[in-house]
């Protein structure tokens, strides 16, 4: 395959009806990763086009309308490799509909929730038979329950770009808090028990935001906002313990040089030292660990700066997907990709 021409078709929620308060998501980051490797790129918002087509505002059938115009997408802009987030709109039947125009293309589901969710093993489950291959962001044997034969089971990171992780907070000692936490946690989430056990221990000793628990939830430019001027952050997980699994959060934070304490029970320690993030085990070891670094800023921006510059090397949406697409083709890899173990077939 010639990697020099190839086109990629991007089907994804890309909340152009968020009017720019978007998140700072994998599919976005994709789409920049095929820019900067030279690909030819079309993007295709499945949400948003079954809102646009819908007549009377009857969304189901702006969905069939969605399927019908990407079959069109497809036919017109004749790709090589067409990669689904999660497109609830599109249907397997739509997707075969494509193969049988164009023989040749490979197509591929990515998906970065959580494994162990049921609508994520339900949207694997859903896309086995029509896809070549499924990416996620969780790593460990249990992906080969879902190869068929046919198609392939992967991990994939949660990839960055430096066109969204763009700051740098390594190199700066001013900061409006020194530690936060976003996220959106409902009632029976085990992270609420873990904050309520870390907090008493930090509380009062330096100056911190939970957003989405004791703070509104942030998004677009206001999340970013954050991001930019903050000290230390917390990568909680609904779930700790799944290989290498991390929710997308790890790339905002990391990446932005945000020094970052995350579970050691993920075995992130494949890719990032204690050089390069803090891993704790619990709560009481947490808080030590969050007033060691309060009080040693330097140690907190060389550990911060050396994760950004790791996160952005190994895991940048250029080579995430470069692996995504070599790994589709069957391909020897070009690079020796620190996950690569993680396929099965």
């Amino acid at each position: 395959m010639d990697f020099e021409r190839l086109r990629i078709l991007l089907v994804d929620n890309l909340m152009i009806r968020r009017y720019g308060n978007l998140r700072m998501g994998p599919g976005r980051k994709l789409m920049c990763g095929a820019i900067r490797n030279n690909w030819r790129l079309c993007e295709y918002s499945d949400r948003d086009m079954a809102r646009l087509l819908a007549p009377l505002g009857i969304r189901s059938i702006g969905g069939v309308i969605a399927n019908k115009k990407l079959v069109k997408c497809a036919k017109n802009f004749r790709p090589d490799v067409v990669l689904l987030g999660h497109c609830d709109y599109i249907t397997n039947e739509t997707l075969f509909e494509i193969r049988r125009l164009l023989p040749d293309v490979r197509i591929a589901h990515f998906n970065v929730d959580p494994i162990w969710q049921e609508n994520t093993r339900k949207q694997i489950a859903d896309r086995m038979e029509s896809c070549d291959g499924v990416f996620i962001t969780t790593a460990g044997k249990e992906l080969k329950t879902w190869c068929t034969g046919r198609n392939f089971m992967a991990y994939m990171p949660n990839p960055s770009d430096p066109s969204m992780e763009h700051g740098d907070n390594s190199k700066i000692y001013e900061f409006e808090r020194d530690l936060f936490y976003a996220a959106n946690p409902r009632e029976g989430d085990p992270r609420l028990d873990f904050l309520k056990a870390l907090r008493p221990k930090i509380d009062g000793k330096l100056r911190t935001d939970f957003f989405g628990i004791d703070k509104p939830s942030i998004w677009g430019a206001n999340y970013e906002d954050v991001l930019a001027s903050s000290k230390m952050s917390l990568n909680l997980n609904r779930k700790e313990g799944d290989k290498w699994y991390s929710s997308d959060r790890i790339a905002h934070l990391m990446g932005y040089g945000i020094l970052t304490f995350q579970s050691s029970r993920n075995e992130m320690q494949r890719f990032f030292s204690g050089d390069e993030t803090v891993y704790f085990d619990e709560p009481g070891d947490l808080a030590e660990k969050i007033l060691w670094y309060q009080a040693h800023d330097d140690a907190r921006a060389k550990v911060a700066g050396a994760g950004r510059a790791k996160y952005h090397s190994i895991f940048s949406g250029e080579r995430v997907l470069r692996f995504m697409v070599e790994t589709l083709y069957g391909e020897n890899y070009s690079q020796p990709y620190e996950w690569a173990e993680e396929v099965y077939r």
